[in-house]
């Protein structure tokens, strides 16, 4: 998980942790573990996330699959 990836991504898209925890209907705090690498996104957390801030296959790659 890029969590500088995922911020720049939400800052370029003028949300805050707590806009993008409310869209995945999910805890502030549980969205914080898992951009921390304390927990895991689900496939349907991602999609959610690429079809929010539209983005392509390599950056779901950056974000979320490469380390």
């Amino acid at each position: 998980m890029n969590k500088k990836e995922l911020e720049a991504e939400m800052k370029r898209h003028g949300d805050n942790g707590v806009a993008l925890a409310s869209y995945l209907n999910m805890a502030r705090s549980t969205l914080s573990h898992k951009m921390n690498g304390k927990a895991e996104f689900t496939q349907g957390e991602i999609t959610a996330i690429k079809e929010r801030y539209s983005l392509t296959p390599a950056q779901i790659d950056t974000i979320f699959f490469l380390p």
